[in-house]
Formats: structure tokens, C-alpha cells, sequence
């Protein structure tokens, strides 16, 4: 029985529907426990979503990245194309600011990419945040990307990241790795959803 709003399913026995009439399947989990990283398979859904809950680093005041890979792993090298922002605020509350983060930024570069940077490892730091990745499996089209999240800044700020670009490759994407710029993920847990 799916729960219903203005003629439009919401759920459906236990999926959530997405805005694309396709609904939001959970495919996999993953949770760091000093991990150096994690990686996950993609298949063919159109769409697929992560989510980032309390993830914790080693290391102090480092980003968490994430690559792609189109041989199954083996080399995690596929040329990207991406445009950064993000808001800050202080504890505090004198130090705020929105910007444009061209130095986090990648033009045709095999480089991992930033998606929540500057993130703390003290006791209570760690950060939040989704991923979408469109088309993984299009062997005609480049694979778009989007982020935001949050992180507890090293120095006792909120930090918003906005994050978005393409993977320049016709071929398909076979697997996506979540790592730390330094240090392992100390902590946290990766939910991958996928969509139709």
C-alpha cells in the first residue's frame, strides 16, 4: 500500500518515489571503522544517491574525496570537470561568508575530487552530506555529478559545501571510492540508494 499526497505516491511498500517516477531503492551500506577507504560497485540505475552520516576522520583538518573507476576497480583515474562553493560561520558568530572555490576545483583532471573539505578529527567533529551521480552506466553521454553536506570545521566553524561537475568519459562508470585527503575515515557509515 503506498502512502499518497495530491494524486502523487510518496511511498510505495517501503520505496520511497522519486520526482523521476522512479523510486529509491536501498543497494548497499558500508561503515568505516579506520577504513582507508570504501568503495561500492554501480550498476544501471539512472540515478544513484549517497549519504554521509558522521563521517569521522583520523587526521585533522582534511577533505573527503571521492574517485571513479571504469575497470572495476583497478584504477580509480576517470577524468573530471567540477565548480565548488561553500558558506561558513563561526562559533562565534563574527566570521561568515559565502564563496567561490575555484581552488578546490578540477579542469580535465584524473585527481580525486573534494567534496567536504577543512573537516575536524576532534571527539564531536565529523561530517554530513549526499552524493548523486546520474547515468553511471551510459556508455553515450559524460556522468554528471552534484554534492552538498556540511562539516564541523578544525577551527569551530559550519562549513556548507556545494559541489557539482561531470566525469568526461563515454564509457561506463563500474565503481565509485569515498577516501580521506590524508588518514583513514576514522568512523562513519555510507548508504547508497539507487534509482530508476
Amino acid at each position: 500500500m503506498g502512502l499518497i499526497s495530491n494524486g502523487t505516491t510518496i511511498f510505495d511498500n517501503g520505496a520511497m518515489a522519486s520526482g523521476f517516477g522512479g523510486s529509491m531503492v536501498f543497494v548497499s551500506s558500508a561503515t568505516a571503522s579506520s577504513s582507508a577507504s570504501i568503495e561500492f560497485s554501480l550498476g544501471s540505475y539512472k540515478e544513484y544517491k549517497f549519504f554521509f552520516v558522521n563521517i569521522h576522520p583520523q587526521t585533522d583538518d582534511v577533505s573527503f574525496d571521492f574517485n571513479l573507476s571504469t575497470d572495476g576497480g583497478s584504477n580509480y583515474n576517470v577524468t573530471k570537470t567540477t565548480t565548488s562553493f561553500y558558506s561558513y560561520h563561526d562559533e562565534a558568530g563574527t566570521d561568515t561568508a559565502l564563496a567561490y572555490g575555484s581552488a578546490y576545483d578540477l579542469a580535465q583532471s584524473t585527481a580525486d575530487k573534494k567534496i567536504l573539505s577543512l573537516i575536524g578529527n576532534g571527539s564531536d567533529e565529523c561530517a554530513v552530506g549526499i552524493f548523486q551521480i546520474f547515468n553511471s552506466s551510459s556508455t553515450t553521454y559524460v556522468k554528471h555529478f552534484i554534492s552538498r553536506g556540511n562539516v564541523y570545521n578544525r577551527a569551530d566553524y559550519s562549513n556548507e559545501w556545494y559541489i557539482a561537475g561531470y566525469a568526461n568519459t563515454t564509457s561506463a562508470l563500474t565503481n565509485i571510492k569515498f577516501q580521506m585527503s590524508s588518514g583513514n575515515i576514522d568512523d562513519g557509515k555510507i548508504l547508497m540508494f539507487g534509482i530508476n
